[in-house]
């Protein structure tokens, strides 16, 4: 199976290269591609300055794949990984035995795999993540939280061998003007709706990660889905 990819970036990327990138990342070290030309764009300007879409042809033959958004996954995977991988969380005891529960019972080893596709973690749906982790917010509102503004998915190559499998097509460009603008005002409608539904409040039988931790839920419990 092949697919047509995107990267946004300042620069022409015509060959990506393994082992470059931050290792706080949403997974860690690796070349974040995205489906949507739209999107790839405004990763291109997220410092508000002009940039391009490099367009790519992914080869998923031969390469394992982490697909989070699989059914026999949940957020909770998603969020053990992005606790390993992100430095900065919210300085509170709940929040680190938390993030210390998530990883040794939901954590999914990503050094087996070449390719994750899930989630992304723009600030203010790590924010939202931060939240629940902080048991300020339940599962149910974090899930829904993680559609709004409609961040999209990622799909990263993380392995050698993945490397292997990308191939430069062209470079569309991207401009501020346009794309930052367009950056901003979905994350600030994404915002104004997470503080309207935090009002709300959760529902009566909504779980939130003291339920989790008291409960001693781990991954695949029919409880979480």
């Amino acid at each position: 199976m092949r697919k047509t990819v995107y990267h946004g970036s300042v620069s022409v990327i015509e060959k990506p290269e393994y082992g470059k990138g931050s290792r706080q990342n949403d997974y860690g070290r690796g070349f974040y591609c995205t489906e949507s030309l739209e999107l790839a764009r405004e990763w291109a300007c997220a410092k508000n300055t002009d940039g391009y879409a490099n367009k790519y042809e992914l080869d998923f033959s031969g390469v394992k794949v982490l697909d989070l958004n699989d059914p026999e996954y949940s957020i909770l995977n998603w969020l053990a990984i992005l606790a390993k991988d992100r430095t900065y969380w919210q300085n509170s005891s709940i929040a680190e035995e938390a993030k210390r529960y998530l990883q040794q019972h939901f954590y999914i080893n990503t050094a087996e795999y070449d390719i994750i596709i899930g989630y992304r973690a723009d600030d203010s749906y790590f924010s939202f993540a931060q939240d629940f982790v902080a048991n300020g917010i339940s599962l149910q509102q974090l899930s829904e939280a993680m559609h709004l503004g409609k961040p999209g998915e990622q799909i990263v190559l993380i392995s050698r061998k993945s490397f292997s499998s990308i191939r430069f097509l062209a470079a569309e460009d991207a401009s501020s003007a346009e794309y930052f603008l367009k950056k901003s005002m979905r994350d600030k409608a994404a915002r104004l709706q997470y503080r309207r539904s935090r009002r709300t409040g959760a529902g009566v039988n909504d779980i939130f990660m003291l339920d989790i931790m008291r409960e001693g839920m781990e991954h695949g419990d029919s409880r979480l889905r």
